[in-house]
């Protein structure tokens, strides 16, 4: 790679396979050779990561001379001139796919990758019919840990992705490299379960892997036995940003809206009753908004942080326990959706509480972390019984064989299924602010908000910092995404240095759009997948979350008022200083093999 800093407003002169092109100084060879349309394999590259040139597939030739380099790691120069392809090229690269393939199994119509494979892809991009080196045996198991994440370390590729995202990504450092030569390989510290060291089940590992070695506990058994079971009544909540990421497992533009095709596929599942998240995203709002004005009324411990994301939550446990009197105590929208499925709706439908199955669909692989937490009981019964990530969805759906791109759009079930603008947005970086304003703002100053778009908190910036005017009172406010920048805030509340009153911190890079449990893709997909609810946003009628015709009903015939004694009980919850000690203790972290 170059030895200066690039300049980007230089323009560097090269050819790529005999084609001219002309780049900005530090474009990588791979970027360069993208721009005319000439796509060059790789397997160790991802573009929110950083460049590593550890697979090797991607060597190119540089001005002759034979000498190879890797074109995802090195930027073009000066009259550079870059061969991609050659009969040389071509037998190299096809090297490396066979010695890969001949240390990974080959289960690829049983893996829960098969045709979502990177490898895969490779194999079929370089024709392989047979393998020329002898295939390794393979004896160990997929390691299941705590209902949440899987680990086939068989399928490994060591590409490192997920290393980075684990390390340098979230700062969590769960997973790492260990051995050298032929016994390198990717594992937890001292080769320990995840519950036992600090994961905090982002997913984000599982979200760069090119291959079948991480992924989310699929649960989908769980849900089709309840549909199937006539003494269970069935109901499904649905997270904000799985809307707009759905459709990416159809063939749908990302970022598409596909509320309404959701609606009907999960009705043709089976499920008794389809409601909405954002009806408890809103309900959210209202207990959390109200807390952040009794903390500024009796000078209650500030800045106070959201909740809602629980990689979030299992960060501040394992690293800042100090620090956990900052955050709110609400609950998320997806267990205060729970409690309240087994409380006020059986209360309101008639149904008995005791047949109610409560399912999420979620863009979180920490949602199934979450629901299993011995707290999250208050309704009497486990609030959120299963847990399913985006992808998990997307394959029910295709079992269902229902064309989904085909299906017409339905609403959802009313009670606990009228979602607002606010609730919409919660599902990225800025949203959970935008909305608490929204509301805050109204009940703070007395007046209508004439403009609904707060669109300094908006954008995936890492941190975000700005002022509101309520009616005289300025307060500083935060937004923060990606765990590696909540450290940097938590930090400086550690160190007495943030003047912020009100905090949001999101797990994932982007918000619940880049969730752990989404659908495979990158920066550029998530930044559609924001556009898509800002869109969802503009397009309902009511956008904020306190005038939500559902939760006015919530608190009239049920809850009373915000923070009042029946919400506290059922939409509050508290945090331990152990971590996942604490929970481990209580029965819910038995890992196994």
């Amino acid at each position: 790679m170059s030895h200066h800093k690039p300049d980007p407003s230089k323009s560097v002169n090269l050819t790529i396979d005999g084609l001219p092109v002309t780049v900005p100084e530090g474009t990588t060879i791979l970027e360069a050779a993208r721009k005319l349309g000439i796509h060059i394999p790789v397997l160790c590259d991802h573009p929110d990561l950083k460049k590593r040139a550890v697979c090797r597939i991607c060597v190119v030739e540089c001005d002759g001379g034979g000498k190879l380099k890797a074109a995802c790691a090195n930027d073009v120069w000066e009259g550079v001139k870059v061969v991609t392809n050659s009969p040389k090229i071509h037998a190299i690269r096809k090297t490396i796919v066979e010695l890969i393939l001949a240390d990974h199994p080959q289960d690829c119509l049983t893996c829960i990758r098969n045709q979502k494979c990177e490898l895969q892809k490779l194999a079929l991009q370089f024709g392989l019919e047979k393998l020329t080196f002898p295939k390794a045996e393979f004896g160990s198991l997929p390691n299941v840990d705590t209902n949440t994440l899987v680990r086939d370390m068989a399928k490994c590729v060591k590409c490192g992705r997920c290393v980075e995202a684990c390390q340098e990504v979230q700062t969590v450092r769960a997973i790492n490299t260990a051995h050298r030569s032929l016994h390198y390989e990717v594992t937890t510290p001292y080769d320990q379960e995840l519950i036992e060291g600090p994961c905090v089940y982002c997913g984000q590992c599982a979200a760069v892997c090119p291959v079948g070695a991480l992924y989310e506990n699929d649960q989908t058994d769980k849900v089709w036995a309840a549909i199937d079971d006539p003494g269970r009544h069935v109901v499904v909540q649905t997270a904000p940003a799985v809307r707009v990421a759905l459709g990416d497992e159809f063939g749908l533009p990302p970022g598409a809206v596909t509320t309404g095709k959701m609606v009907t596929a999960l009705k043709r599942l089976g499920f008794d009753k389809v409601f909405d998240t954002d009806f408890s995203a809103d309900v959210t709002i209202m207990e959390e908004g109200h807390e952040l004005l009794h903390r500024l009324q009796t000078g209650g411990k500030l800045p106070m942080i959201t909740s809602c994301s629980p990689g979030w939550i299992n960060f501040a446990e394992v690293f800042y326990p100090d620090l956990l009197g900052h955050l709110s105590s609400c609950k998320s929208p997806q267990q205060m959706f729970g409690a309240l499925a087994k409380t006020y709706y059986p209360q309101v439908s008639g149904v008995d509480a005791a047949k109610v199955t409560c399912v999420s669909i979620m863009p979180c692989v920490a949602k199934k972390f979450e629901a299993q937490r011995p707290e999250m009981n208050s309704s009497g019964y486990q609030d959120v019984d299963v847990v399913l990530t985006t992808r998990e969805l997307a394959r029910m759906i295709k079992l269902a064989g229902l064309d989904f791109a085909d299906l017409p759009e339905t609403a959802f079930d009313q009670v606990m299924g009228d979602s607002t603008g606010a609730a919409v947005i919660f599902g990225t970086s800025g949203g959970v602010m935008e909305a608490a304003l929204r509301t805050v703002y109204e009940v703070v100053v007395g007046e209508t908000l004439g403009n609904l778009d707060f669109e300094a908190v908006r954008g995936h910036e890492g941190i975000k910092r700005f002022e509101v005017d309520l009616k005289g009172t300025k307060v500083k406010l935060l937004v923060s995404n990606g765990l590696a920048n909540a450290r940097l805030v938590m930090d400086s509340i550690r160190k007495g240095e943030c003047d912020a009153t009100f905090v949001e911190i999101m797990c994932c890079p982007g918000g619940c759009v880049g969730g752990g449990g989404q659908p495979y893709g990158n920066s550029s997909i998530k930044l559609q997948r924001k556009d898509g609810l800002y869109i969802a946003d503009k397009a309902l009628p009511i956008r904020k979350s306190h005038e939500n015709p559902e939760v006015k009903a919530v608190y009239e015939k049920f809850l009373g008022k915000p923070l009042g004694e029946k919400s506290h009980h059922l939409l509050h919850t508290h945090y331990n200083s152990e971590g996942k000690n604490h929970w481990s203790k209580a029965g819910g972290g038995d890992a196994h093999h």
